[in-house]
């Protein structure tokens, strides 16, 4: 094992190139499409009405009440050219009892965006409804209400702390840094096809190294190499931009160390289903896009419903691990919350572990 080992690591340390390329571009991903460091998005509005500046007050005063999104007045003109050029994911145009979103592309941003403007024009519905049936300041009346209603709800988060909310952002990180490792995953376990086909899987079995040993080498170097990547990472993000991960840095290695494992076993299970490398290739990366949209990585939580689609999101390590550990980041969960994620990856890595070097040693014989 330990032959085959400090090969594939010698293979890396000549060319450490691509790795280090991954580790990079896990931080760039989410930089880029994560919408950059934790802060305030900011949001163009804009009116074209006759009385656009008296809505544009109303509005904006209305709208700024989620700290996640900042929403600016903009010249209209100015607001579409951003818009149109890609400067800007999302504007809002405004009527006095509606609106339109302009958007640049589908990133996950834009559906918060969209689901804040939503919630605070509905409410504001709700309001000019009552206003057309009493008569008075119904507005007053009801904030005076709310501030000593007759039953009184209290929340209150983990150690008497405030409630955290929930940042799309943080998931983000999480879903690139999996999906970058996925890769890796899959670039390195694909060195078990290419030492075979090459004749190299034939003369480590003629020389005294057990074919365990073999397999322990090539899937541990996996692991080790992965998770190099995963902590390297999380480390940049949790003690360099300040990103919010959580106090439970050592359970989130633990669950992505699951997570690895469960991939590498899938990353096998391909493996035995293909004869040369190029068919690896061919295979894993148009898969491997496709698991975090499923999973529904990409999306707020509950974005997807559709019960075959949650069935095949399960097959995957990533949809458990991700459950995992949005629960630790904003709930506090520990280790007995999670457990049941971690036992599911296990027996997903269990079970296309089995399956896949069975099939590799059909194929070998």
């Amino acid at each position: 094992m330990k032959s085959v080992l400090w090969a594939q690591f010698l293979k890396d340390k000549r060319n450490p190139l691509l790795i280090l390329l991954f580790i990079a571009g896990s931080i760039v991903a989410t930089l880029i499409l994560g919408g950059g460091v934790q802060s305030q998005t900011r949001v163009a509005i804009f009116s074209e009405e006759s009385n656009a500046s008296e809505i544009e007050e109303k509005w904006e005063t209305l709208l700024n009440t989620n700290d996640s999104f900042e929403f600016e007045v903009v010249d209209p003109e100015k607001a579409r050219e951003d818009v149109r050029n890609g400067n800007s994911d999302v504007a809002v145009s405004l009527s006095d009892n509606d609106y339109e979103l302009l958007i640049a592309r589908n990133m996950p941003g834009v559906s918060s965006v969209e689901q804040h403007v939503a919630s605070v024009f509905q409410q504001e519905a709700q309001i000019r409804a009552v206003e057309s049936q009493e008569e008075g300041d119904v507005r007053k009346e009801m904030k005076d209400y709310l501030a000593d209603a007759p039953f009184q709800l209290e929340s209150q988060g983990v150690d008497d702390e405030q409630i955290p909310k929930f940042n799309i952002r943080t998931q983000l990180l999480f879903a690139f840094i999996f999906l970058i490792s996925m890769f890796i995953i899959g670039f390195k376990v694909n060195n078990v096809t290419q030492d075979r086909v090459s004749g190299i899987w034939d003369r480590m079995i003629l020389s005294p190294v057990k074919k365990t040993s073999m397999y322990t080498g090539y899937l541990l170097y996996s692991f080790l190499i992965t998770m190099l990547q995963i902590v390297v990472v999380l480390i940049v993000f949790k003690y360099i931009m300040k990103y919010d991960i959580g106090d439970n840095l050592w359970l989130i290695i633990l669950i992505s160390a699951c997570f690895t494992f469960g991939m590498i076993s899938i990353a096998m299970l391909i493996t035995g289903f293909v004869r040369t490398p190029e068919q690896f290739y061919a295979i894993y990366p148009a898969l491997i896009p496709l698991v975090p949209l499923v999973s529904g990585a990409y999306m707020m939580p509950g974005t997807i419903t559709n019960p075959v689609l949650l069935f095949i999101a399960d097959l995957f390590p990533l949809a458990h691990a991700m459950e995992a550990i949005m629960s630790i980041v904003f709930y506090g969960a520990g280790l007995q919350e999670v457990t049941m994620s971690l036992l599911y990856m296990l027996l997903i890595g269990i079970v296309a572990m089995g399956v896949g070097i069975n099939l590799v040693e059909r194929r070998s014989s």
